[in-house]
């Protein structure tokens, strides 16, 4: 960007400078139509460039959305994992303290599986709420890649057009 300013800046005062000369040539003419082309392309390209950029601010602000979205309902997932984990556990608790002396252990031990088998049910809930919301960050990394390349293609393309057109001279 700094470079198309400089050339933009480079490009204004030639023209300024050939603005101020009276000669009147046929050279004099023909350089200016030449310029008058490089001015063209110049402004074209910086258009181009800030449209490419736009689209790719567009990009991060969608891809930055899909995460922030993913990680609310990965947050609401992991909240209703662990109220069901915390009801399993008071629900065994209540049984073991219900049971009869006789059958405590037995109570205790089912309990225990119980609370176990919701352990394990809560963690993979929560595992897999945290695999949504990483797969959504590297999607939305590749996609801020991928616009940048797209807006860095568009500025050489855009360089390229400038120095063509310098060239025609």
């Amino acid at each position: 960007m700094k470079k198309l300013i400089a050339t933009l800046i480079a490009g204004l005062f030639v023209t300024a400078a050939h603005a101020q000369t009276t000669t009147t040539t046929t050279t004099t003419a023909a350089t200016t139509a030449a310029d008058s082309r490089v001015v063209k392309a110049e402004n074209k390209a910086e258009k181009d460039i800030i449209d490419a950029e736009k689209k790719e601010i567009k990009t991060a602000v969608k891809a930055n959305e899909k995460v922030n979205k993913q990680m609310a309902k990965s947050s609401e997932i992991k909240s209703e994992a662990h109220a069901n984990l915390v009801e399993s556990h008071t629900d065994a608790a209540a049984k073991v303290a219900k049971a009869d002396p006789e059958d405590r252990a037995k109570t205790m031990a089912k309990a225990e599986e119980k609370v176990a088998d919701a352990n394990l049910k809560a963690q993979k809930k929560m595992i897999k709420a945290d695999e949504k919301v990483m797969k959504a960050q590297v999607n939305a990394a590749a996609d801020k890649a991928t616009a940048a390349a797209k807006t860095e293609q568009v500025r050489a393309e855009a360089q390229a057009d400038v120095h063509k057109a310098a060239a025609k001279n």
